[in-house]
């Protein structure tokens, strides 16, 4: 990463509240949880928090219906505020 890197985490993110939606409203909350979860952990506006497509990919993997109960995740604040996350190996 730059040198103009703030702070970097990783977590794992509890995605319970997805179950509470309509079944093929699953995924996209689950998007809308782990963004949520990153504004409120590192501390940013939810328009600089950028996910990384492989995200994307894991949370629609079994398809709309199932999104995965957590997700595992590497994120990187900048000193602009901006927030880039990736999928934690």
């Amino acid at each position: 990463m730059a040198d103009d890197m703030v702070k970097e985490q990783i977590y794992t993110i509890p995605l319970r509240a997805a179950r509470k939606v309509p079944i093929w409203k699953r995924a996209n909350r689950a998007v809308i949880e782990v963004r949520k979860y990153l504004v409120r952990h590192m501390k940013t506006e939810l328009t600089q928090v950028k996910l990384d497509k492989t995200i994307n990919e894991r949370l629609w993997e079994r398809g709309c219906e199932k999104p995965p109960l957590s997700i595992r995740v590497r994120a990187v604040k900048f000193a602009d505020g901006e927030v880039q996350v990736e999928l934690a190996q």
